[in-house]
């Protein structure tokens, strides 16, 4: 089995000769293009596609794939998601994560230095980019305090105050009742 990560999605059509409009999910968004070849989820099923040539244009990204043509056989591609192999990444700093290894991790509150046992919150759904910080979107789980969904900043150091992708924990120092 291939281990995938979505880093974009198919947002329309550009044109008629076959390009695409692709909306990129990596930072910085330009590096979509140096991942090859891109798997795309499409209403008919996973297609792996080569990009042959593309633009920055002012509306954002258009791609075009190899053997795709015409406006309508790229129509038919629908919004696919875009993924590529997750050992085509490159590898990060000891203490940075892509957001896709922090997806499903159990989030345990140590408020405010306590001795008690951590309170386990839930597990991360997803995570909301607002310009300041991330944020961790953490629903709850079996065992987890409560049934409410809570938004953690990802603040190393101040509200993050360990990361374990051995254990799928993240510690955090975040008021239970918040």
């Amino acid at each position: 089995m291939v281990d995938r990560v979505a880093v974009g999605r198919v947002v329309g059509v550009f044109g008629i000769k076959g390009w695409l409009k692709v909306k990129s999910e990596t930072e910085p968004a330009e590096n979509i293009i140096n991942y090859s070849p891109w798997y795309l989820k499409t209403p008919h099923g996973l297609k792996v596609l080569e990009v042959d040539d593309y633009a920055f244009r002012p509306q954002g990204l258009v791609v075009h794939f190899k053997g795709f043509d015409d406006r309508d056989q790229s129509l038919a591609l629908g919004k696919a998601v875009v993924e590529i192999e997750k050992d085509q990444l490159p590898e990060l700093e000891s203490d940075d994560y892509y957001w896709h290894q922090l997806i499903g991790l159990q989030v345990l509150s140590q408020f405010d230095g306590q001795e008690a046992a951590p309170v386990l919150l839930g597990e991360v759904k997803s995570l909301m980019e607002t310009g300041a910080n991330d944020v961790l979107v953490v629903a709850p789980c079996k065992g987890s305090l409560d049934a409410k969904e809570r938004l953690v900043p990802y603040v190393p150091g101040q509200f993050v105050v360990e990361v374990s992708l051995e254990r799928k924990q993240i510690l955090v120092d975040w008021d239970p009742d918040f």
